[in-house]
């Protein structure tokens, strides 16, 4: 049970940084253009 002291912080640690970092990308324009990607590798130039 003490080993929980620990392991509760340290989740709750890196799922703050897992958010973090999702906030990052979405203001950093990571998901702006999904479908784009995916269709301009199909076109032919």
């Amino acid at each position: 049970m003490n080993v929980l002291i620990y392991l509760i912080p340290a989740a709750l640690g890196l799922g703050a940084l897992g958010l973090g970092a999702f906030l990052w990308s979405l203001k950093s324009g990571q998901f702006d253009d999904p479908q784009g990607a995916a269709e301009r590798i199909l076109m032919d130039d």
